[in-house]
Parts: C-alpha cells; structure tokens; sequence
C-alpha cells in the first residue's frame, strides 16, 4: 500500500531498491511495507456447476490447489512472506525473475510473458475518506491455462470482492468460462475504480474553481499544488496501463479465447477514456492556476482603483485646506462668521460631485 505523497518522502520508497546492492541476481528480496502480521492465502475452486472456497494455513498444503477439471483462483494477501511467495513459485513453476518482480511493491505497471504463463503488475487504487488522499496498492497476476495467481500487499477491502460474490453464486457468465475471463473481470473492477478516484480528484478542481471565483487565498494556491501532484501520480499509474492492455490485446501467448478478445478491447476502451480525463483535467489544473493568477490581479486592481479613486477626491481637499492654512494676514475668509461653515459645504460638495462623476463613468 502507497500513499500519494510529496517527492521527498518518495525519495525515502526509492531508497529501497539499495537494499538489492551486492546481492546475486534472483535473490528473493521484498522491498514495500508489512501490511499483514501474516500473509493470507484464499483458493476458488470452481466449474460450471460449483464454486469452494478455502483458506491455506502453510505453504505445504500449495500442492494440492490445483484440482482437475476444474478452474483455480489462488489470492495472497501479504508479500513480506518470502518463503510462501517462493513454495508457490514452486508448485506453479514461476520463474524467479517473475517472483522478483513480484515482491518490489515499487514496480512500474508492466506485463510480461514467462513460457506457458502470462504477468502482469498493476496499481489498485483507492480512497482514504480520513486523510482525503488516495492509496495505490500493488497486484500482481500470473495467469496459467487453467489457473490465475492474484498477489496484493495485503490492504484491508480491495475492489475484487463483487467479482468474489458473482463466482460464489454463480451470476453472470463467470463460472462458465475459463480463468482468462476471470482476469478479465478483475482487471476490470481495478480499471473501474480508477474513474472514481478520478472523479473525486474532478471534484476536488471544481471545489478549488469555486474557491478562486469567490475570494482567491493563498491557501487555494497549495491546494491547486496538491492537485497538480496527485494528478502526476495517477497518470504515472494510469498511462503504463495503455501499453498493458495494447500487449494483452494482441494475445501474443494465446491465453485468451478467441470469445474473450472482445473483453480486452473493452478494457482498452476504458482505460483510454481514464488517461484522457486525466489529461484533461490536468489542462483545467493549468488553467485553475491562470484562473488564480488573473483573479488575484482582478483584486488587486480592484483595491488600487478604491485607493487612487480616494486619493483623487482628496486632492482638491488638500488643496482647498492648503489655500486656507497659509495664514496670510490678508485673508478676509479668515474673519468672516460663515467662512468655517462654507469650506466644509464646499468641501463637501467637491467630493459629491467627483464621486458623481466617477460613477456616472462607471469607475465605481
């Protein structure tokens, strides 16, 4: 599990891959956070007719999951558990690159093909309603004819559990076909979840947009940078997903059916529709910021324009007041009953008149 954060604190996650200084190649080396005291295994087994599930307690009993005739779906939760990452590299015959790749929860989003077996890693993401900020979490797939491995860090709820509620009561087309489809529809809930934390990054642009049009604060200034941060991490996310689905499209390794094609176009369908909302929000960030700008100089001219207005009605004033504090000897103004009364009223109608004037040519 990964927090979007600033790039400092980035810095700190990339430091983890020093740990694999000196070490020899294959060296099975988890590089994330323990998120689980201890790794969790569930298997679905399942067929046309029938759907088991059950929990592995040791990684002994990872010899006896793949059950014939039917299809196998096996989830770890948990990869700080080296030792079971590598029995079940064992029994499924994963390369130890792949289990590599596997355990470095700060990997790209990337596919690849491993003989008869096809990997892929991608980002879950989800949304934390305590800090507002969103959570990326690794899973891995290794999909083999007639089994899927799913590997999560091990955060608490994740997407899949409606397609965990359609294979337990048989909705839908799930139990009938094979464990490509199965891929299909996991790839398809994280993809899925993408548009909403899209969206509420959406919401949170129009909420700063509001908050500019209305009094622009500095405060809004570090949000809109927030904003543009969160939005560089997910399409850092997002964007590799392109080139995954593309690669699962052209079925290199022929996993996928012939009648399954078309789901993974769908997929490619969606997740171009998310990059291009990414992008286009990422153009309304750089607009807010323009928006911001332009807004603070709107206010700006604003004040200057009460001050100069106050200043020019001040000017004749101060030269009315100027003439009389000269305090020439001859001055008849000076002695006369009515004078004190009379400068004030022509004071007064001055600035009456000015503020007039500048209203009637809408400077005020």
């Amino acid at each position: 599990m990964r927090r979007f954060t600033p790039p400092l604190s980035r810095f700190k996650e990339r430091t983890r891959l020093s740990q694999r200084a000196g070490m020899p190649p294959e060296t099975l080396l988890f590089l994330g956070e323990k998120k689980l005291d201890k790794a969790l295994v569930t298997v679905f087994t399942y067929n046309q007719h029938e759907c088991s599930q059950r929990i592995i307690e040791s990684a002994s009993d990872l010899m006896n999951v793949l059950p014939k005739h039917q299809m196998t779906w096996l989830n770890i939760d948990g990869l700080h558990d080296t030792e079971l990452i590598e029995k079940t590299g064992e029994v499924f015959g994963l390369h130890t690159l792949l289990l590599e790749d596997i355990l470095n929860t700060d990997l790209r989003p990337k596919t690849e093909i491993y003989e008869d077996k096809l990997f892929l890693t991608v980002k879950m993401l989800s949304f934390d309603n305590d800090s507002g900020r969103v959570i990326a979490e690794q899973v891995s797939f290794v999909l083999g004819r007639n089994f899927l491995i799913t590997f999560q860090e091990g955060l608490q709820g994740d997407v899949f559990e409606r397609v965990r509620e359609r294979l337990d009561k048989g909705k839908g087309r799930l139990r009938r076909m094979r464990t490509d489809y199965l891929l299909y529809e996991l790839l398809d809930s994280v993809i899925d979840n993408y548009f909403i934390i899209i969206e509420k990054t959406g919401d949170k642009l129009e909420l700063a947009e509001a908050k500019i049009l209305a009094s622009p604060q500095k405060s809004v200034l570090g949000e809109i940078h927030n904003l543009k941060t969160e939005l560089m991490e997910l399409r850092k996310l997002v964007w590799p997903m392109r080139e995954i689905v593309s690669r699962l499209e052209r079925d290199e390794g022929n996993f996928f059916d012939d009648q399954n094609r078309i789901y993974v176009r769908d997929i490619y369908d969606h997740i171009f529709q998310a990059i291009e909302t990414i992008e286009m929000y990422r153009d309304m960030l750089s607009s807010l910021q323009d928006l911001y700008h332009s807004s603070l100089s709107n206010r700006m001219n604003e004040i200057m324009k009460v001050l100069t207005i106050i200043t020019t009605i001040f000017i004749p004033l101060s030269f009315i007041a100027g003439v009389y504090g000269m305090n020439f000897h001859f001055m008849p103004e000076l002695q006369w009953r009515w004078g004190y009364p009379l400068v004030l009223f022509l004071m007064t109608a001055v600035s009456l008149v000015m503020l007039y004037i500048f209203r009637k040519k809408q400077w005020l």
